[in-house]
């Protein structure tokens, strides 16, 4: 089936604070996450491209040294192998996009 709900979807925490649906195209992982307020994920790298977007809540995210706040309406865009890390300043809901598809989220 083409359409898909997040709400439809089981959640599972893949690091502490941050629960995530997956959606798996054939090039492409789509994850909504719901983070608390305070988790943070270490900087690290991984050969897929990133879109992240803040749907709600603020967000910090530092790409290959440089933190930026993210707000509604403010998308970043990683480059593959680029290291970053971040930490939610308020609670979030955060919708990534990767290219190519996350196996490791499967």
């Amino acid at each position: 089936m083409p359409v898909h709900s997040f709400d439809a979807l089981d959640r599972s925490e893949k690091m502490p604070g941050y629960l995530g649906a997956f959606l798996h195209g054939e090039n492409m992982t789509v994850t909504s996450w719901e983070v608390e307020a305070g988790a943070s994920f270490p900087e690290h790298s991984h050969p897929h491209e990133q879109i992240s977007i803040v749907v709600e809540g603020e967000f910090e995210l530092t790409i290959d040294g440089t933190p930026e706040l993210l707000t509604l309406g403010r998308v970043a865009v990683i480059p593959p192998d680029t290291p970053h890390s971040g930490r939610a300043v308020t609670a979030c809901e955060i919708l990534d996009v990767f290219s190519p598809v996350r196996e490791d989220y499967q």
